[in-house]
């Protein structure tokens, strides 16, 4: 199955039925008077999110999304039928932005979360409304309205707690499948992995937290440069990462420094995140060597830094255990946040 994170669509809700012209022509009722029904309104264009698609491929086919048409208004006052609504389903974390306005209209994050994108028109009015003392029988009546026509840009961004990045060939792949169920394709050469590849970590507490593996980040990434531009948003709902650092490069610490480089000239908060450094690969090198790059490394990034090895196992409990506690700090102050922010618009409340 091919990853495609983003897609361009056109929707457009259906238009309402038209309004009829009718008259009761009833035996024994001399006065019978118009009698046409109001058009049926049109169906509304509706996207939901389901957690069983992981990808918009099904986009890549199918660019036009069009509700059904409501229906015309019928005699003896009959409103027309109204137009189906079209449902269509998207992967959870899928950004709905306005191709035109580039405005965010809306966020899908939850299973079974909908989002009204393009209204149905109106249907007509039929001629029985345009009744007055002045127009015994009047014969005319209103078309229905169109519906709404969009044209929205569709955009994925991964639904993972725990983001792992680094440089290509430092391991990210080989972590995320010893950690979890995943099998990514893994070789001894940079950009062997060209799509996010998520794994599902068992927790202490018995629930499963996703982690994410993000490819091809090197120097130029928020520019465009390799595959890091396309992935980077993968990131960006993550609450830790973990910052894998190849110890037998030739220069382990200017690795890190690009890729924080990145963070911080990629934006959206990402070089704020709570990030665990931690070096990989150490089975390869002496310890003595391994020592001084590890104090070197944290003397620059100022925090204490792990040293793991994924291929051969070792120490892989302690990267964990400060992955739980890392996501347990992350997640209280997003609560603390999100309760200040609440607070504030109390506040603010009786102003509006």
């Amino acid at each position: 199955m091919r990853f495609i994170d983003r897609a361009e669509v056109y929707v457009k809700g259906g238009k309402g039925g038209d309004g009829m012209v009718a008259f009761r022509r009833e035996k024994y009722v001399p006065a019978g008077g118009p009698a046409g029904g109001n058009g049926g309104r049109g169906g509304a264009v509706i996207f939901r999110a389901v957690p069983n698609l992981q990808t918009l491929l099904d986009f890549r086919f199918v660019h036009i999304f069009a509700a059904q048409d409501g229906t015309r208004g019928g005699p003896k006052n009959l409103t027309g039928a109204a137009g189906a609504d079209l449902i269509v389903d998207v992967p959870c974390g899928t950004v709905i932005y306005d191709n035109d306005t580039d405005e965010c209209i809306g966020d899908l994050t939850e299973p079974d979360q909908k989002l009204t994108i393009a209204q149905g028109g109106k249907g007509g009015l039929g001629n029985k409304h345009f009744l007055s003392n002045r127009n015994r029988a009047p014969e005319h009546a209103l078309p229905g309205l169109p519906g709404e026509e969009r044209s929205l840009r569709l955009e994925l961004k991964l639904l993972a707690e725990v983001g792992i990045i680094g440089l290509p060939n430092a391991g990210k792949s080989t972590l995320i499948s010893v950690l979890s169920a995943a099998r990514p394709k893994i070789a001894d050469y940079p950009f062997t992995t060209l799509v996010p590849n998520l794994g599902v970590v068992p927790h202490p507490s018995g629930d499963g937290v996703v982690f994410a593996d993000i490819p091809g980040l090197i120097e130029g990434a928020h520019a465009g440069t390799g595959l890091g531009h396309e992935f980077l948003r993968h990131i960006e709902r993550t609450h830790v990462l973990v910052h894998l650092v190849d110890a037998t490069a030739p220069d382990p610490i200017q690795n890190y420094r690009v890729i924080q480089q990145e963070l911080e000239a990629y934006g959206h908060g990402l070089e704020k995140r709570l990030q665990i450094v931690a070096l990989n690969k150490t089975d390869a090198i002496a310890p003595q060597v391994l020592a001084e790059i590890r104090a070197d490394l944290q003397s620059c990034c100022g925090q204490d830094v792990l040293a793991i090895s994924a291929i051969a196992q070792q120490h892989l409990d302690s990267l964990l255990q400060e992955v739980w506690s890392s996501l347990d700090r992350a997640k209280q102050q997003r609560a603390e946040q999100q309760r200040v922010e609440e607070e504030s618009m109390a506040t603010l409340q009786p102003f509006f």
